[in-house]
């Protein structure tokens, strides 16, 4: 077999998964500089809210409901105390309605009693919050206060940081620990937003376009060799 053909082999060391997540976080920041938050906020409870919703939704979806939500109920002492059902037919078209705006709800009561009506700045009080779990806190810690606590593991960035071999964990806390372990630190905000503009536009999970790859040729999934350009033009691959 000729060389140029090989797969890269997957990162085995810390070391090799450093070196790794450090080349492909260089790449996607020169390919995405403007790679941004998909929600549509304005504040950071905006955000926390959004990102309760986004759960097992799009994004697109949740900012089709966003902006009448908020003109109703525009801060959480307002969104506290709403009835229930309100906020359910209000948020209905995400999905899991009931569980969210009780989510919504209560977390909105915990700003208020607890926090003075803020969002507070901290993963430990995030966390605290009816709805809020790691993903939704360091989405809001990143996006919302430029706060690098943590990594945004969703399923485009879980799924393309296993092809690419920098976890091996389909559980995202056990995979954000790794991209911790891996990541440089100036890259942990940017880096969600990169691999799910890359996930969507090259890397799909069913028919990934490596031929337009621009880490084709350091991709244990595929693994073709840079041709005659800065990155490789490799053959089209399959999930």
């Amino acid at each position: 077999m000729n060389r140029s053909t090989l797969r890269p082999a997957a990162p085995r060391s810390a070391a090799d998964r450093a070196r790794q997540a450090a080349t492909v976080a260089e790449r996607l920041a020169a390919a995405h500089p403007e790679a941004r938050c998909s929600l549509d906020f304005s504040t950071p409870f905006q955000l926390l809210v959004a990102t309760i919703l986004s759960a097992q939704c799009t994004d697109k979806r949740v900012n089709a409901v966003t902006g009448a939500l908020f003109r109703r109920w525009p801060t959480p002492q307002a969104m506290a105390a709403a009835e229930q059902p309100e906020i359910e037919e209000m948020i209905h078209s995400t999905g899991f309605f009931r569980a969210k705006a009780k989510n919504i709800r209560g977390c909105c009561q915990a700003l208020v009693d607890q926090h003075g009506g803020e969002v507070p700045e901290s993963l430990e009080d995030l966390v605290k919050l009816p709805g809020v779990g790691r993903k939704t806190a360091n989405v809001v810690l990143g996006c919302a206060f430029h706060t690098a606590v943590g990594v945004v593991v969703d399923t485009h960035v879980g799924r393309l940081s296993r092809r690419l071999g920098l976890t091996r964990h389909t559980d995202a806390v056990r995979a954000e620990r790794d991209l911790i372990a891996a990541v440089p630190q100036p890259h942990w905000i940017g880096w969600s937003h990169r691999l799910i503009e890359h996930g969507r536009g090259v890397c799909s999970a069913r028919v990934p376009r490596c031929g337009a790859c621009l880490l084709a040729d350091i991709c244990p999934r595929i693994g073709v060799q840079p041709a005659a350009g800065k990155h490789s033009r490799g053959p089209m691959g399959t999930d």
